[in-house]
């Protein structure tokens, strides 16, 4: 899928509430809110998604893939601006080469927090630098292995007393799970 088909496929419908996003929380008011960027570029005519591993010596999350993101703060105008600041901080994102098109619903996590996923759309492969104080890597993944993998886990976990249903998505030796897991999902079915 290139750039152009992606724009038009993901403007042109509407958001709908995926089957996947459910309210994990009895209390949505005590959510920690947070953001986060899925970048999009174009290498050899093909959308590939930016993901990060985060480093292994993080307190939260430790080792898992994700997107670049992090907690809102209080100098934040909007979820957009967080999402922006963090890809900045962590991978040396500049702002300026995303254009922002777009967010998917929040989705809501068991560890207690709401994610907003911001969209954004790269001019070309971006030039990054690595803050290893919270990311071990960065890799790509074709957009494509994501509209056409039937190779998606759901796995029951239980927190709290309550069963929960957790998301797999493999690509090589990554494990993509979780929330992350379920965004790309979410965008996959919101451009399909």
């Amino acid at each position: 899928m290139t750039k152009t088909e992606f724009l038009k496929c993901f403007l042109m419908r509407k958001l709908s509430k995926s089957p996947q996003q459910h309210i994990l929380l009895a209390q949505p008011q005590n959510l920690t809110q947070s953001a986060v960027l899925i970048a999009l570029f174009e290498k050899d005519g093909q959308l590939q998604i930016l993901l990060t591993k985060r480093a292994e010596h993080l307190k939260h999350h430790a080792g898992q893939v994700c997107f670049p993101g992090g907690k809102v703060e209080e100098r934040d105008k909007n979820h957009t601006d967080t999402a922006l600041r963090e890809a900045n901080e962590e991978i040396g994102l500049n702002p300026e080469v995303c254009q922002v098109v777009g967010q998917l619903h929040p989705y809501q996590t068991i560890s207690g927090y709401s994610i907003t996923p911001v969209i954004g759309l790269l001019n070309e492969e971006p030039n990054l630098l690595i803050d290893e104080n919270e990311v071990a890597e960065i890799f790509q993944v074709p957009l494509q292995h994501f509209l056409t993998t039937n190779d998606h886990h759901i796995v029951i976990a239980h927190k709290s007393g309550k069963s929960h249903k957790v998301h797999f998505l493999p690509y090589k030796h990554y494990n993509i799970w979780g929330a992350t897991a379920v965004m790309l999902k979410d965008l996959v079915a919101h451009i399909n």
